[in-house]
């Protein structure tokens, strides 16, 4: 038993090293042939299941026969999540997923189950917090081993396939074997271990439903923007960095742009000095803007930056950035006068328009980083290739501009677009202005395109997801009125229809995602708040009651199916969803607004147009409810800050 018991210890400290290589690097191989197995993911509608659906892995969908099957047959459960637009995903498929010896084994002593975390994003969040609990950090693809009963006793992220694969790292056939072992020999061991980890998990997940509450007033905004400018990388923008830890990546971080653009405001009316905030925001705008992570052929955003830099992006493109950067890049040309931000905007929705819109209106997931097996080989560039397309003279302007004169940045022999300076300072230095040189760069970054238009294009994720596709209609709703855009006005008007038509069920439920004719999984509190933001982002830019009323009716269901009346604030998952280990709240905005800071927005907007006190009664609980992680640390939710915000300017205009 003290053998097993230091097996377990010691897979737990290898899956740990497995998610530091799941999180880092890059790994290029080609795609092998797929062989005619079919399994139980044939008849899903998720594009990332449908790729696994033949593997020789026998793979079952998130469901009550896969874990049936485990009960009756006493085997332990292999549940591995990912998505489709993940590098290492592919990698882990390729290797392990597709190798016949490690799927003979899967099959034969476990039972093995895919999730999409964005299909499931409630389980991903449950088993997340059971990685990081055994590990102290996470990725994806997520490994994570559970006994028949779902419960996790160990877990990590990527593995190599084979001992030896990767230096330090055991190799996963290796993993699956020893652990099946020990379930045959100290199964209650097991049971003990996956009893404490699910506790550990509910006491996790229950720890970010706050408990203290706070009195907060107006030193909550100067709090948040000193602890922002504590994180602000004041040479190239972002947050995050520090001196000690430099090469942490780069995420966009809206939640913490629309603050700035809420605080540059405020400090305005208030006739107060505003430069510290709107340093910050330009900062990060502008070199995000001039950085790889912009895609300066196709428009849009990668998902984050590898470097301090902005230079070199994971290049997966995510619908829910580039639908939140466009509401920020909007918003800072009204309030700064850039005609660069107006430009990045429609760039952005351009591609979107282009490559992301379904022809009924709604917006697909996701692009994926790889292409024939390579991470960002659609678009990276030779600088032969580029000399071969542009004259000499042109060619010496683009490789000046997009930095192809120095050194490859990207592999060994290839290069990423980007620009040491804006656009504007571009024109400046060459004793132009910004209209004539986007003349002369305009046709050189169209050719490209149509060249790199012939290549193999990265998987195209059709999901069609609720509460992503709240976040593009408010990016189309508030470009088309702040860019005096009726076009992308009815975009969104579009988007918002379909998934009323198409995306609540008999009861007039609002639905998590579509794909392949079908509208799947109940909702989560995050479509209910995201969709809702996206009405009421069409309303203020229309006046049209219609989208006040919907988002009026889809509030009041939120309210009686996710409204935690004891404690205040909303729980992820609604009270009639199927039943996880635990029952999580996440009151934080990431890369993502939480849905209890966006339903708070909601709740004030709604109250300022309907006026249900009812309705500013909530909201108020809902930001008592993280009261104490505010005043603890106020950048973990900047957006529930500015209706804070709000709701003080009601209360002092009273």
């Amino acid at each position: 038993m003290k053998n097993n018991y230091l097996l377990l210890m010691t897979i737990s400290m290898a899956v740990f090293l497995g998610a530091s290589v799941a999180c880092s690097g890059f790994l290029f191989g080609a795609e092998p042939e797929k062989e005619g197995h079919v399994n139980h993911l044939v008849n899903e509608t998720s594009p990332y299941l449908l790729s696994h659906a033949h593997n020789p892995v026998d793979w079952y969908p998130w469901g009550d026969a896969a874990f049936a099957k485990a009960k009756k047959e006493n085997k332990l459960i292999f549940l591995s999540i990912g998505y489709s637009s993940c590098h290492w995903c592919h990698v882990m498929e390729r290797e392990s997923f597709e190798d016949k010896e490690i799927a003979d084994f899967l099959n034969k002593h476990y039972v093995c189950i895919k999730v999409d975390r964005e299909e499931r994003p409630d389980v991903d969040q449950v088993y997340m917090a059971a990685v990081q609990v055994l590990t102290q950090r996470g990725g994806w693809p997520m490994s994570v081993f559970l006994t028949p009963d779902s419960k996790p006793f160990t877990g990590g992220s990527y593995f190599p396939a084979r001992d030896g694969d990767r230096p330090g790292i055991p190799g996963f056939l290796t993993i699956i074997q020893k652990l099946s072992q020990v379930w045959i020999d100290d199964p209650a061991l097991v049971s003990k271990q996956a009893v404490a980890v699910t506790d550990a998990v509910k006491s996790e997940l229950e720890a970010r439903i706050p408990r203290t509450l706070e009195i907060l007033d107006e030193k909550v905004f100067t709090a948040t923007v000193d602890a922002l400018q504590e994180r602000f990388d004041s040479q190239w923008g972002g947050f995050g960095y520090s001196i000690a830890n430099p090469n942490v990546p780069k995420f966009p971080t809206p939640g913490n742009l629309e603050f700035l653009l809420f605080e540059v405001e405020r400090l305005n009316r208030a006739g107060k000095d505003s430069d510290h905030a709107l340093q910050m925001l330009v900062g990060q705008l502008d070199h995000m803007a001039m950085g790889g992570i912009r895609d300066h052929l196709g428009g849009g955003f990668h998902r984050y930056s590898v470097d301090r830099y902005w230079h070199i992006p994971h290049f997966e493109k995510m619908l829910y950035d580039n639908g939140q950067l466009a509401s920020v890049y909007a918003a800072a040309y009204k309030l700064t006068g850039n005609l660069e931000y107006r430009q990045i905007t429609e760039e952005l929705l351009g591609f979107v328009l282009r490559e992301m819109t379904d022809e009924n209106g709604g917006f697909y997931s996701a692009l994926d980083a790889d292409s024939e097996g390579s991470e960002g080989k659609y678009y990276r560039w030779s600088r032969e290739e580029v000399k071969s397309l542009l004259p000499n003279e042109q060619y010496a302007l683009f490789a000046d501009i997009y930095a192809l004169s120095g050194a490859p940045n990207f592999e060994e022999d290839y290069y990423a677009l980007l620009m040491s300076k804006t656009r504007s300072e571009e024109a400046v230095a060459r004793k132009t202005d910004l209209a004539d040189l986007e003349k002369q760069l305009l046709p050189m970054r169209q050719l490209l395109m149509q060249h790199r238009n012939k290549r193999i294009r990265p998987l195209l994720d059709t999901k069609i997801m609720t509460s992503w596709n709240g976040l593009m209609i408010r990016g189309f709703a508030d470009a088309g009125r702040l860019l005096e855009k009726p076009e992308y006005i009815a975009t969104a008007s579009k988007a918002a229809k379909f998934i009323l038509e198409n995306m609540r069920n008999d009861q007039g439920q609002l639905l998590h995602s579509y794909n392949r004719g079908e509208a799947r999984f109940n909702a989560y509190v995050v479509d209910y708040a995201f969709f809702i933001e996206g009405l009421l982002a069409l309303h203020r830019a229309t006046g049209k009651e219609e989208w006040l009323s919907y988002a009026d009716t889809l509030t009041q269901a939120q309210m009686k199916r996710f409204w935690d009346e004891k404690n205040g604030g909303f729980f992820f998952t609604s009270s009639d969803h199927e039943i996880l280990i635990a029952r999580a709240k996440n009151p934080i905005d990431s890369v993502r607004p939480s849905g209890n800071s966006v339903t708070a927005a909601n709740l004030l907007y709604l109250y300022k147009q309907l006026d249900k006190p009812e309705y500013l009664k909530t909201a108020q609980r809902a930001i008592d409810s993280v009261s104490g992680i505010l005043d603890s640390s106020p950048t973990a939710a900047p957006r529930i800050v500015i209706v804070l915000g709000g709701i003080l300017e009601l209360n002092s205009n009273r």
